[in-house]
């Protein structure tokens, strides 16, 4: 009998350090021969070189071992999620999302629902175990009634633990996947049956058609406590009793290849007038800035650190803007992320900001010690800054709440405060960039451009006459 070598996985896999062909996963698993399905199905389509497979946590995440395609990897539940980002962003790619139960069906279940509803060009396969089989075996959604787990050590009772869910069920009722489907791997013609499922949704991705999802029961030898023939015994005789295999839906000869998405507006007419956006120009020499802007809500914080970053787009730089803030739309805490780069932004947080702009003492008190050794803080004249600034980090007062009030709109604190940081020159772009900013703001008001336009040069005047002396 000759022993075929499985294509479409690596050489050899290195998750241990050390070069080897065996895998992670437990005698009689099933994850390996669905991999071994979904790799050869791959290789036979010859797709491989563009396939982008998502990997969340549990079993499946060391799939990036095995599978000789792309991988990325997930955060727990989050793989749809990420797989929509990747879909979006590469519409020529085919995706896939391989997901257990505890991740997919718990924690990600929404995230699930929600792509299948939008029918993203998205091949998900569910590997349904019935347990967390990766953190120790505790109770999954798709865990059996009466079945006994980690965390049910009587067995799982519907009036405490619910009904185990049935997602392929759940799924069904949506419109707009194209294929859904449940399959085993407990013998052979299951297996067999599997393949053929796991080919027609990839099939569908290649077509552009939509959603397609393949449920697959696997069994679980070390978490059922079962020999591998057991285990796969009980796939059949129970799981299969609560999770019917069979094919929920096949749309896929009607279905038509989805079209395009329409145009967006451009940035420039979906933020604001006349200003033109153009694509952000690499510039490593100008690095990046990090920039809090913090107090409370209806100070304008958040609309400050938007100006900032879209005045940033506008000089073609890359920005990026992340707000926080409490439930309660004014008084609230409230605060905002800015970063002006000239290079592609990694993540949005500012932990070490180069400026804080503070507009009342709880966010001093909070962000004050944060800010980087050769930053600076800018602060309204009426926050008391009870505790010194950090050694190396210049501090600036700026009466905004009176000024704006003097100029005759006292919500225009924030105006006020972009002309202070217009004035010492630390975001790194020009004023005119930053008025353009600010006009585009108020472009649905557009009555207050030539007021606000008029409240920032006689904040920026005071700041020359006070801080220049």
């Amino acid at each position: 009998m000759a022993i075929i070598k499985a294509k479409g996985f690596y050489d050899t896999f290195d998750r241990s350090g050390t070069p080897t062909r065996d895998t992670h996963y437990c005698p009689g698993c099933g994850h390996g021969i669905i991999h071994k399905l979904l790799c050869e199905a791959m290789d036979e389509m010859g797709i491989r070189d563009n396939t982008i497979i998502v990997n969340p946590i549990g079993c499946a995440v060391f799939g990036y071992y095995y599978w000789d395609v792309g991988n990325v990897g997930a955060a727990h539940g989050r793989a749809q999620s990420l797989a929509t980002a990747i879909n979006r962003t590469r519409p020529d790619s085919i995706v896939i999302s391989y997901q257990g139960d505890g991740d997919l069906a718990a924690i990600g279940f929404n995230a699930t629902f929600q792509a299948a509803n939008r029918g993203e060009h998205v091949a998900t396969f569910f590997v349904n175990n019935s347990t967390y089989g990766m953190t120790g075996g505790q109770m999954a959604p798709t865990t059996l009634l009466g079945q006994k787990t980690k965390t049910s050590p009587f067995g799982r009772s519907a009036e405490h633990e619910g009904y185990p869910l049935c997602v392929c069920e759940a799924l069904n009722q949506l419109k707009a996947p194209v294929y859904i489907a449940r399959v085993s791997v407990a013998d052979t013609k299951r297996i067999l049956q599997a393949k053929k499922a796991i080919r027609k949704a990839l099939e569908i991705q290649v077509e552009k058609k939509g959603f397609a999802f393949v449920e697959i029961l696997s069994p679980c030898p070390t978490n059922l406590g079962l020999d591998p023939l057991k285990a796969a015994q009980w796939e059949i005789e129970q799981s299969e009793q609560i999770f019917p295999l069979g094919t929920f839906r096949d749309n896929s000869a009607e279905a038509e290849p989805r079209k395009p998405a329409e145009p967006k507006p451009t940035p420039s007419e979906f933020f604001g007038g006349g200003t033109e956006v153009k694509a952000p120009e690499p510039d490593p020499a100008f690095g990046s800035k990090h920039i809090k802007i913090a107090g409370f809500g209806g100070q304008g914080i958040l609309s400050l650190g938007l100006a900032i970053a879209e005045a940033a787009r506008y000089s073609s730089r890359y920005s990026s803007w992340f707000p926080s803030y409490g439930p309660e739309q004014r008084g609230g805490s409230s605060s905002c992320n800015v970063v002006v780069s000239g290079t592609p932004i990694g993540s949005p947080d500012a932990p070490q900001p180069d400026v804080l702009v503070c507009m009342n003492r709880p966010s001093y008190d909070r962000f004050a010690k944060t800010v980087r050794k050769g930053g600076i803080i800018l602060c309204d004249a009426t926050v008391e800054m009870t505790e010194a600034a950090p050694e190396g980090v210049k501090v600036y007062t700026m009466p905004s709440l009176k000024l704006a009030t003097e100029f005759g709109v006292p919500k225009a604190t924030n105006t006020v405060m972009l002309a202070a940081l217009a004035h010492l020159g630390v975001t790194g772009l020009a004023t005119e960039r930053l008025l353009d900013a600010l006009d585009d703001s108020f472009k649905k008001k557009p009555k207050l451009i030539p007021v606000n336009r008029e409240i920032f040069q006689k904040a920026y005047a005071w700041c020359e006459a006070n801080w220049n002396a």
